[in-house]
């Protein structure tokens, strides 16, 4: 592909980010008379005022407004949007998190809450607290508040003091409020009841990865300022250390418990002492796995540890190219053959990886099938947005969310940023 094309892949994610993408959070969601955005839109574009707030949602919302602002202010194209609205949305759902969301008796962050603002499912999911850790992160990141990175750090506290399974390592699913044992343990209700779970461990060293940068940047500003050795400053490299120990133990989990040795696919449900119980496959996953424990390795500067991570990527992504279709689009996992929002635009971002690092050229042709297939079937012209799925005939699936608990400008928007981060153009 020439360099030509790879220009227009970021030109056309540009605009899909700050015309289609952006702009219907903006315009459409906001709840102007309670705060916040609201918690539903319904595939068929109903607005569901009093739907329940998720705090995933919320969380992948701070994140994707703060990374927008952080991303399109460094970037030649920072006019494509107004990085003022975006600013402010970012501090709205930020302020509305802190709010309604941070448990200020027991730590950590409630799982919903009500149109209202108050406790509507008060259990501690870690898979929702390391999306908070993402999006105070980001937030930090995005501004340079040091308020959002101490927000951020205790949220890393209550993770590691609660979800760290000390006896066989990894992290456990939930607790309730109080953080006692709760007997159902699942995401949703199409997982497994099991303590441990790859999607979990995923969204937890997907944070920590951005914590860290977040505390890296915080000691330049900080030297910067004042030329560091305070209390700050140590209270920074303290904690950077840390970090570095909790994502090095996250991806050898990864590598040693997660990765199936015969499949080269990352399995999902594990009992407490890591004993696999599901066979499952699931394509997302794997793609998405596979650049986000790259990036890990990447962040955390070992090369030793890059240099045992690299082969897995590659083998991960080689073994996602199962769910590969010919129209270009990835299917979900084994058994369902839909073409899931989130799915493609993981393996736009997946593939542009092996491209980036690997000079893989047949990635990036992989990468620019899927874009085609996403512009062609998923991305909603006139409402805003993308739509959740096509099945696997090809028909529209209107029955899912538009907007809600699980349907967020996450994948979508990171996608693009990502595209625009990665081929950036030449500085003149």
């Amino acid at each position: 592909m020439s360099e030509t094309n790879e220009q227009v892949l970021r030109a056309e994610a540009l605009a899909c980010l700050t015309e289609n993408i952006l702009p219907f959070w903006l315009e459409r969601m906001a709840d102007h008379e309670r705060g916040g955005w609201y918690g539903q839109m319904t595939g068929r574009g109903v607005l569901v005022k009093e739907a329940t707030r998720g705090a995933v949602l919320y969380a992948r919302l701070l994140w994707t407004f703060s990374a927008a602002y952080r991303v399109l202010g460094s970037i030649e194209e920072r006019d494509a949007i107004d990085r003022a609205a975006l600013l402010a949305a970012a501090r709205r759902t930020k302020d509305y998190v802190e709010r309604c969301f941070l448990d200020r008796e027991y730590g950590g962050a409630f799982w919903s809450v009500t149109a209202d603002g108050q406790p509507a499912d008060a259990k501690k999911q870690f898979y929702a607290l390391g999306f908070m850790v993402y999006g105070f992160s980001e937030y930090a990141r995005a501004t340079g508040d040091d308020g959002p990175l101490r927000t951020a750090l205790r949220l890393y506290d209550v993770i590691e003091h609660h979800g760290w399974d000390a006896q066989y390592g990894g992290y456990i699913e939930a607790c309730r409020r109080d953080w006692q044992p709760i007997a159902d343990l699942r995401l949703s209700e199409k997982d497994e009841n099991q303590p441990k779970s790859q999607n979990t461990h995923l969204h937890i060293l997907e944070p920590y990865t951005n914590l860290l940068r977040a505390l890296r940047e915080a000691i330049g500003r900080d030297e910067a300022a004042s030329g560091g050795g305070g209390e700050w400053n140590r209270f920074l490299c303290e904690n950077v250390q840390r970090l570095k120990v909790s994502i090095t133990r996250l991806i050898d989990i990864f590598t040693e418990k997660i990765l199936n040795p015969h499949t080269h696919h990352l399995d999902l449900f594990f009992a407490l002492d890591w004993t696999r119980t599901s066979s499952l496959s699931s394509y997302g996953h794997d793609i998405e796995c596979s650049w986000l424990i790259h990036e890990a390795a990447l962040v955390l500067g070992n090369k030793e540890l890059l240099g045992r991570v690299e082969p897995v990527v590659r083998d991960v992504a080689r073994a996602s190219e199962e769910g590969l279709q010919s129209d270009g689009s990835m299917i979900y996992e084994t058994f369902d053959a839909d073409r899931h929002w989130w799915v493609q635009a993981e393996t736009v971002v997946g593939f542009l990886n092996l491209y980036q690092h690997f000079g893989d050229r047949r990635a990036l042709e992989i990468a620019q099938r899927c874009w085609r297939y996403i512009k062609a079937n998923l991305i909603d012209e006139e409402l805003g947005e993308w739509y959740w799925s096509r099945r696997a005939d090809g028909s529209l699936n209107l029955d899912d969310d538009h907007a809600g608990f699980w349907k967020c400008p996450y994948h979508n928007s990171r996608m693009c940023l990502e595209i625009l981060e990665r081929l950036r153009r030449n500085e003149k």
